[in-house]
């Protein structure tokens, strides 16, 4: 059992990822005395700015990038770290440099256990998929003693460090039909191909956290993304019972672990160190 406090990271794509996909337990883990943290790769740039799509790229991410950091505070996240990605090209980003950039975070903050996107980038989008991708390649080399890690004289001091942990969302059909019914068919259009989301089968959940006590902070911190509550609008006017259906509980595929394994459901991200 370690003796000092746990870390969990969490390396997403986009200003809201954090609230919508993984507030719950990102709130629940910081009530508990978890030190959390975020690297998010882009700034959201070119989404949304109210009711249209933004034509002032910088703006929008500057606006997108304090709804990120107030929504963060509410969920008790420790600290933010953004990458500077593209917003909707963080695939075409090169591989070493997103490696480096995500190990160097790695090394640094010495996370038991990191959080990130699937490799379905949960409806196919490939933001999500590029950061799955790239977060676990990192999360490999930043335990590598022969990864060489010398762009820079700060990060080349930095000792390996071996992530215990990696789980990826991993949602059900129920969470899916949950999230569908209280925003939009959920689907992403890559190069004029529409792909829709296709939940994980109940036996390849892993993981599922009780987040159901902290479904109103996860509510409020989804209200930070103003630039984004066009489309979360019908999310305004679900009763209580519907919040704790979207927030209630989070679900996840453990993709390895160093502490334990089975087919055992985990409740807990901690399973297996504390």
């Amino acid at each position: 059992m370690k003796s000092e406090a746990f870390k969990l990271l969490a390396v997403l794509a986009h200003p809201d990822d954090e609230s919508l996909g993984f507030g719950g337990t990102l709130a629940k883990y910081a009530a508990e005395n978890i030190e959390t943290y975020l690297v998010t790769a882009t700034r959201g740039e070119r989404g949304r700015f109210g009711a249209v799509r933004s034509t002032n790229i910088e703006e929008t991410g500057r606006v997108r990038e304090a709804e990120l950091r107030a929504a963060a505070a509410v969920l008790g996240v420790k600290e933010v770290s953004i990458l500077g990605y593209p917003d909707g090209a963080v695939d075409q980003v090169d591989p070493m440099t997103a490696i480096h950039d995500i190990l160097s975070h790695i090394r640094r903050i010495r996370p038991d256990v990191v959080l990130t996107f699937g490799p379905d980038g949960a409806y196919g989008h490939p933001d999500h998929i590029a950061i799955s991708q790239f977060t676990t390649a990192a999360i490999m080399c930043a335990a590598d003693v022969r990864y060489p890690l010398n762009r820079d004289s700060e990060t080349a001091a930095l000792a390996p460090h071996r992530v215990a942990k990696l789980h990826c969302l991993a949602w059900r059909n129920d969470k899916w039909e949950a999230y569908q019914a209280a925003f939009r068919k959920l689907t992403s259009i890559v190069d004029g191909v529409s792909r829709q989301a296709a939940p994980w089968p109940d036996w390849a959940v892993t993981t599922e956290i009780d987040t159901a006590s902290y479904w109103p902070i996860v509510w409020k911190a989804v209200c930070c993304h103003q630039t984004q509550m066009s489309i979360y609008e019908r999310l305004e006017s679900l009763g209580e019972e519907q919040q704790k259906l979207l927030w209630g509980s989070q679900q996840f595929y453990r993709l390895y672990s160093t502490v334990n394994g089975g087919r055992k459901l985990e409740t807990d991200l901690f399973e297996g160190l504390r």
